[in-house]
């Protein structure tokens, strides 16, 4: 649920959906603020705190892909909901790929784009209140990695190795279920709260970028490996190796 702080900055050059976003979330309880491009929006965020982002993929001066990386790029990682052309798969992936956390197709029903609004900001409701110590439960060890799912970060020894909040949730599914095979539709489910498409490869551009973080050779991966046929599996070190 969400709380009377939860704010969420729409970003879409079209004023109906801009209104109708505006006028729904507050409904629901939230605080909106609406851009028409994104150009600025780091100082739009300067000014005023912002929970999750809804932006729209096409947008005059500066596309959403692009505002989408630059931000990445300098290290915001508020949650970012895609607005996405229909039957444009290319897009959905690419913005996952940089950085996005969801994608909504237009048109799309308000009451759906309210649930992944839901499932993202339950995925990082995972934080513990500052300063709570994280039990040792909660530190997985594995090569030269540690990943913490109390704290939602990943170690290389002392480097900390920034993961979006769906990277995050994606690599929390695995460990969970470390040595127990898991598909398409039951990592979709844990890790992001909806159900799977035949056409929707996008837990697959998850796994390459986890991959691409954590593997010494992301084409020869030794912890996220893939099971033929099925899905994904997380192997843990040898107990007797570490």
């Amino acid at each position: 649920m969400n709380t009377p702080s939860t704010r969420v900055l729409v970003i879409d050059d079209d004023l109906r959906i801009r209104a109708l976003l505006e006028e729904y979330l507050r409904g629901e309880g939230y605080q909106v603020r609406t851009l028409n491009h994104g150009v600025h929006v780091e100082e739009e965020l300067a000014l005023h705190k912002s929970d999750l982002i809804i932006l729209d993929i096409m947008l005059p001066e500066e596309d959403g892909l692009s505002i989408c990386r630059r931000l990445r790029g300098q290290g915001i990682e508020i949650p970012i909901i895609m607005l996405t052309a229909k039957g444009d798969p290319i897009e959905r992936i690419v913005g996952l790929e940089i950085g996005a956390d969801d994608y909504v197709a237009k048109p799309f029903n308000p009451r759906e784009l309210l649930a992944r609004i839901k499932a993202v900001l339950r995925r990082r409701s995972f934080n513990p209140p500052p300063g709570a110590p994280a039990t040792e439960d909660h530190r997985v060890p594995f090569g030269p990695f540690v990943f913490n799912r109390a704290k939602r970060c990943l170690y290389r020894g002392t480097e900390l190795i920034p993961l979006t909040t769906s990277e995050f949730a994606v690599l929390e599914a695995l460990v969970s279920h470390a040595r127990k095979p898991l598909n398409r539709e039951q990592l979709l489910e844990l890790a992001r709260g909806r159900a799977y498409t035949a056409f929707d490869r996008s837990m697959d551009v998850q796994i390459s970028r986890l991959r691409h973080l954590i593997e010494e050779d992301s084409s020869k991966p030794r912890y996220l490996q893939t099971v033929r046929g099925y899905g994904y599996v997380f192997i843990p070190d040898d107990p007797e190796s570490t």
